[in-house]
């Protein structure tokens, strides 16, 4: 049998690998096919695909983009979108710039707190269009301001502390149709982390493709509560480790193993759409 992951990060967004780094990690696995969806870029697809076909392993171009609805936060991961496609870029680089504005707001509101760490050294360890808080946390790990990346989110970035500053969120039927405008699949990212079960009736009848059912947080009873759902709205199924590299401790690269069938229902879906279009 053949698997995927399509759920990664590089050090594009909040990982910690290259994107060549990330295949040599995939293929150890014995994948073949991944995914690659940095928050709010796809800088690194290009990269990931160029070492992918180097080793004979399928990928997808794809991203995830932080969004809402009625309140509620979720992600949306797009698949097999056109990287050179204007639009997606015009408004990915306003994600962009929200991001980069929130890592200059966290320092700000560090350094309320008597910590004295610079927006720059941040964005010299991120290194990225798309900058986070973890990058926050390892600025402040490396200048000797904290003791480890735990205790910057627990002392200040988890919500609630006095650094964290909200994301600024486009609507979920925003981000699903600029996944869409770029020829790509909209999936609902790991809906029982966000616990998105009652916006997902809306969701479909916006134009929702798919969920992600597997996922490394997810149980096997949170796993098969999302296979009935995706039966029931006749959603595609997709999976993946999330993982962030070493970000995390230990690479979750290929824990999550989803079997290639629900890849060709992804591509038929895609090709269905493109002959539409036509």
């Amino acid at each position: 049998m053949k698997f995927a992951d399509l759920h990664l990060h590089t050090k594009y967004s909040d990982g910690t690998f290259s994107p060549e780094e990330l295949v040599l990690q995939a293929q150890k696995a014995g994948l073949a096919c991944i995914a690659l969806t940095d928050h709010d870029t796809v800088e690194g697809c290009a990269e990931a695909a160029t070492a992918a076909a180097a080793v004979g392993m399928e990928f997808i171009p794809g991203t995830e983009l932080t969004a809402e609805h009625n309140d509620t936060e979720l992600h949306v991961l797009g698949y097999f979108l056109d990287i050179r496609n204007k639009k997606l870029l015009a408004e990915i680089a306003k994600f962009q710039a929200v991001r980069q504005d929130r890592i200059h707001e966290m320092v700000k509101r560090i350094n309320a707190q008597g910590v004295p760490l610079q927006p720059e050294a941040v964005f010299a360890i991120a290194n990225c269009k798309s900058p986070g808080r973890p990058h926050v946390a390892r600025a402040m790990v490396k200048a000797g301001l904290i003791s480890n990346v735990d205790e910057a989110f627990e002392r200040f970035l988890k919500k609630g502390r006095p650094a964290w500053v909200p994301k600024t969120k486009v609507s979920a039927m925003e981000a699903m149709d600029l996944v869409h405008q770029a020829g790509g699949l909209a999936v609902m990212a790991h809906p029982g982390l966000n616990r998105t079960d009652d916006i997902i009736p809306a969701l479909v009848d916006a134009g929702l493709d798919g969920i992600e059912c597997f996922h490394t947080k997810h149980s096997t009873a949170t796993a098969e509560r999302y296979l009935s759902i995706a039966d029931k709205y006749h959603l595609l199924v997709t999976g993946g480790s999330d993982c962030h590299g070493f970000s995390k401790g230990k690479p979750l690269i290929g824990t999550v193993r989803l079997p290639y069938e629900h890849v060709e229902k992804l591509k038929a879906k895609v090709a269905q759409r493109a002959a539409a279009v036509t």
